[in-house]
């Protein structure tokens, strides 16, 4: 994975801008050129009934170029420190439709985005507009919780079984990811995978049931192999590996929490009619309650 243009989506509702502050922590270890993108909008002057034609037109662009110099003041401290930044404001109603565009046709190598989080709770609220983020983000996404961040461990989670219905090079991915994240950046890599069996009520087969501890046994036995024969493929010492038994939703916030993880990995997918992209069940209820920065990656597309 390259890091050599990073793309941040400004919100310019926030006064703080966490997900600036992490893509400039990245570029400055990197060298990466920043590129600032604001989708800006203003109701006012999309039908004004005491603006018409070239007075309208006028008022969109004042309004446009206060928004651009706005910008500049953000990117003003980074280029006085050396760094390469680009910025850009396009008019948008239909913001994420935008952001989404200017992703395709910049093709970054990393997309910045701050979330929205509730100042009372210390898990991370997705808002509808990170949701759409995820599922049609072509590029990996950079979900940033604040703006304060201990940069000291990330943790990949995998799914060597597929249960997902994941592609199996999407693990390698993840785990390629996590090493150079590592590597560049001076963190500490985990790499875990979850999994359950069903549970002794939910297994109606009489004999199964009879059975049910060689079933359990078995079946942990099956991801234990699968994730070992995973990570011998890649150089990963064993301290840095974890296999939890449990539900993904349930222990992978709650191992986030116990090993203080500031950047949690995971997989997305795309399927389902007209191309629509989903990340899982499973995946999204985890993503909903962690308490780190999430980092979302999808399969490489092939050129």
């Amino acid at each position: 994975m390259k890091f050599e243009r990073l793309l941040v989506l400004i919100d310019a509702e926030r006064k703080d801008q966490p997900a600036l502050q992490r893509a400039a922590w990245l570029a400055e270890r990197t060298g990466a050129e920043l590129h600032l993108l604001l989708c800006a909008f203003s109701s006012s002057l999309d039908h004004n009934l005491f603006l018409e034609g070239p007075r309208l037109e006028q008022a969109r662009d004042a309004f446009l170029e206060e928004r651009r110099n706005w910008l500049d003041t953000l990117a003003a401290p980074l280029r006085s420190n050396g760094g390469k930044v680009h910025t850009r404001v396009i008019w948008s109603k239909q913001r994420q439709r935008a952001s989404l565009d200017a992703i395709s046709a910049l093709q970054p190598d990393l997309v910045f985005k701050s979330a929205h989080h509730h100042g009372l709770l210390k898990r991370l609220l997705l808002s509808n507009s990170d949701w759409e983020l995820l599922r049609h983000c072509p590029a990996p996404l950079w979900l940033v919780h604040h703006g304060e961040w201990q940069a000291r461990k990330l943790c990949a989670a995998l799914d060597p079984l597929h249960s997902a219905d994941k592609p199996a090079a999407l693990d390698h991915r993840l785990i390629d990811i996590a090493g150079e994240l590592a590597t560049q950046l001076g963190l500490e890599p985990h790499y875990l995978h979850s999994f359950a069996p069903l549970p002794r009520s939910l297994v109606f087969d009489l004999e199964m049931v009879m059975s049910y501890e060689q079933y359990s046994s078995k079946c942990a036995s099956q991801h234990r192999e699968a994730f070992e024969q995973l990570l011998a493929q890649h150089t990963i010492p064993p301290t840095s590996s974890h296999l939890l038994e449990g539900y993904a939703e349930q222990r992978i916030p709650a191992f986030v929490r116990e090993q203080g993880i500031d950047l949690l990995l995971m997989g997305a997918i795309s399927r389902g009619q007209l191309d629509a992209a989903i990340i899982g069940n499973t995946a999204e209820r985890v993503l909903d309650e962690v308490e780190c920065d999430l980092l979302v990656v999808k399969p490489a597309t092939t050129p």
